[in-house]
């Protein structure tokens, strides 16, 4: 990889500095961060700003110091020689020769010559982690998508990766859908589709419970809002009075009417629970019919903790039927998991690690619950309820535990929805108490998947406002992730069969292959669209955007594979043949033109994004590098003919470099999950 190399040469033309005292070893990795790609062509294909911050420290003129670095910087081999610029940006150039040496070498390899690293780690990652018994929804795409994408690019480098579906098959659904099974079972439904009718069961409990929930909370809403109106209104007097307002006068009333807003939306929400209840005439007799649901809820599901055996022979027969539902879903999106061990795995282990942790002073009575207590946190990390349940936190850390016992990982990875931040940060200290010294852990956090929405506008009364919300279905749902596969992959085939109108018929798809098409496209914009985002941001459904065949979606970037491919069909080349020659030394590549030369070196800088999505581990440095990668194709495929070519030298080279440019885009492809296809 030419930076990684880079950045050793540019190590190397730094010890000087640090054998005289004038850096320190730990200040030189933050300087080769500064060794980076160009962001013009015309200042070189690489740049080192090293210079300024150097001369800054040693109180000398960064062009100065840049020439003493590139008098210590062994790049002959790699670069020409380097030129200094401006204040003194050190630009490299990489040789032609050295390009075509290196990309002759990928040529016929699936890796495109991206070495596997020399000193492997052991990684778990825990991603997906749906709740059974409840249809997986919008909000798993991101967990599942960007935790397969991890997977894939770590075992591709030659790390020892390890898989961990950690499922919820022991929390409070079940016990609302034991409370629903005994009262609300509508037993035709369950026989002809078992997951759709619990889901159903879960929902109208889960209704009711939220209900009540909503009824008594209203009484402390509206004296809370009456409070905050009064002091809103205090504020706006005090304003008023004021001849000249400054900006800090006006912070105190800005401040009480943003918490008068939230505290407004929060009121609607929950007064829009009880007016949806109490306007259908068959729920409101069932919520007043079933008032103490809440309670009954968590005391069915203490009693399945407990080993009940009405509660566990039901529990038995409802998880099966829920992971097979659930395993569909990952059969479609080509998702697979080395362990599915769920929360009910390690409720053997939770009581005795609960009285160990009591026994060591880790953990102590509050309120009548026992938590965990961890500096820099006003509240405990709760470990047992004041009834003796369990909670998320008591078994992430049996779950931790077993597996240091168990798989002895460098790292775990959790990738989880970033409002489990806090949860993580207290896990992650709490974690030395089971075995976890010097392992790395890490929360890789996403944003939310949102929707543009119509929302009451506080300041407006009767007005509404579009906001940004998290994806729901009309009716308040959360949108059930087979459904947006479904509507994803029909509005592909679309596209597909539009496209293929446009054919002559001689040269159309039949129908089987255009199903099989759209469905390769459907599920890679689904996933594409998400893992091409900053994953910490929160981002804009739209399948119009994810399927559009422009900008930065997987559909562009399986055309541009497709037209890749679609050269070699038309010239009736054998691939193997060109490849075959080229092993003999009878087709070599040459970078004649610009935009040879370009796509030579994007081809090249495959290893540096996927190695960069690893540092952080963030996908959408892979699925940037596969845009970029692709318009340097169109830029290439506008400006030099291929079967055209002047000459047949310049048609086989020009060959190789399309057939290296698919496998790139192949490989970045596969490893963000994503399949190709030869034809669209």
């Amino acid at each position: 990889m030419i930076l990684h190399t880079l950045k050793d040469r540019f190590e190397a033309a730094l010890a000087p500095y640090v054998e005289a005292g004038n850096l320190t070893a730990d200040q030189v990795p933050e300087l080769l961060e500064m060794v980076r790609q160009s962001g013009d062509a015309r200042h070189g294909d690489y740049q080192a700003n090293i210079a300024m911050p150097l001369g800054k420290r040693l109180g000398k003129s960064p062009r100065d110091i840049a020439a003493e670095i590139i008098e210590q910087l062994d790049v002959a081999d790699l670069c020409d020689p380097p030129e200094i610029a401006g204040p003194g940006f050190i630009n490299l150039r990489v040789r032609d020769d050295w390009i075509v040496e290196r990309l002759t070498g990928a040529v016929g390899d699936e890796r495109v010559g991206v070495p596997k690293i020399d000193k492997p780690r052991t990684y778990i990652l825990d991603y997906s982690a749906p709740n059974v018994a409840k249809p997986m929804h919008v909000g798993h795409i991101r967990s599942t998508v960007i935790g397969d994408a991890l997977y894939r690019i770590l075992d591709f480098l030659g790390h020892k990766v390890i898989s961990d579906n950690h499922i919820g098959d022991w929390g409070t659904q079940f016990g609302m859908i034991m409370y629903g099974y005994r009262n609300f079972l509508n037993q035709e439904a369950y026989d002809a589709d078992p997951v759709g009718e619990l889901s159903r069961l879960y929902r109208l409990v889960r209704q009711i419970v939220d209900y009540h929930a909503a009824v008594a909370k209203l009484p402390e809403f509206e004296e809370k809002l009456g409070m905050l109106q009064k002091i809103v209104a205090a504020e706006e007097e005090t304003l008023a009075s004021l001849e000249k307002p400054t900006k800090k006068d006006r912070k105190p009333l800005n401040q009480a009417r943003k918490t008068l807003d939230q505290l407004m939306e929060d009121f609607d929400a929950t007064q829009s629970k009880v007016k949806k209840v109490d306007g259908d005439a068959e729920l409101k007799s069932l919520a007043d019919a079933h008032k103490d649901v809440g309670r009954i809820v968590l005391e069915e599901t203490a009693k399945l903790h407990a080993g009940d055996e009405a509660n566990i022979a039901l529990w038995k027969e409802i998880v099966p039927a829920c992971e097979e539902d659930i395993e569909a879903i990952y059969n479609r999106l080509g998702v697979t998991f080395d362990h599915t061990l769920g929360e009910s795995y390690y409720q053997p282990r939770l009581g005795p690690l609960v009285d160990r942790l009591i026994e060591e002073g880790v953990a102590r009575e509050t309120d009548g619950a026992i938590g965990v207590f961890i500096e820099g946190y006003d509240f405990p990390m709760l470990i047992r309820k004041q009834g003796g349940g369990f909670l998320y936190a008591t078994t992430d850390l049996a779950t931790l535990e077993y597996r240091m016992e168990t798989f002895k990982p460098d790292a775990i990875l959790y990738v989880v929805d970033h409002r489990q931040s806090i949860h993580f940060e207290m896990l992650f200290k709490a974690a030395t108490n089971v075995g976890c010294e010097g392992v790395e852990l890490q929360h890789i956090k996403f944003g939310t998947v949102m929707q543009e929405t119509e929302v009451p506008d506080p300041k407006k009364p009767g007005k509404t406002k579009k906001k940004l919300t998290p994806f729901k279905t009309r009716e308040g749902d959360t949108v059930g992730l087979m459904g947006l596969l479904n509507r994803a992959v029909d509005g592909a085939l679309e596209i597909v069969i539009e496209n293929e109108e446009k054919k002559p018929d001689a040269e159309k798809l039949s129908e089987t292959e255009r199903k099989e098409i759209a469905e390769r496209i459907g599920i890679a914009a689904i996933k594409y669209a998400d893992l091409c985002q900053n994953r910490e941001s929160d981002y804009l459904f739209s399948y119009e955007k994810m399927l559009a065949t422009q900008g930065n979606t997987a559909a562009y970037m399986q055309y541009a594979y497709a037209r890749v491919r679609s050269i070699f069909r038309k010239g009736d080349i054998d691939t193997d043949a060109l490849l075959a020659e080229a092993a003999a030394g009878n087709a070599t590549i040459a970078l004649d033109h610009p935009a040879e030369r370009a796509l030579a070196l994007g081809v090249l800088r495959l290893g540096e994004a996927i190695e960069a999505t690893q540092v952080d581990y963030r996908p959408n440095q892979l699925t940037s590098y596969l845009y970029d990668l692709a318009g340097n194709y169109s830029t290439f495929f506008e400006n030099c003919p291929v079967l055209k070519a002047e000459t047949e030298a310049s048609k086989k080279s020009r060959l190789l470099l399309c057939d290296l440019t698919a496998a790139a885009l192949k490989c970045g492809l596969n490893l963000l999950g994503i399949e190709t296809v030869k034809r669209m």
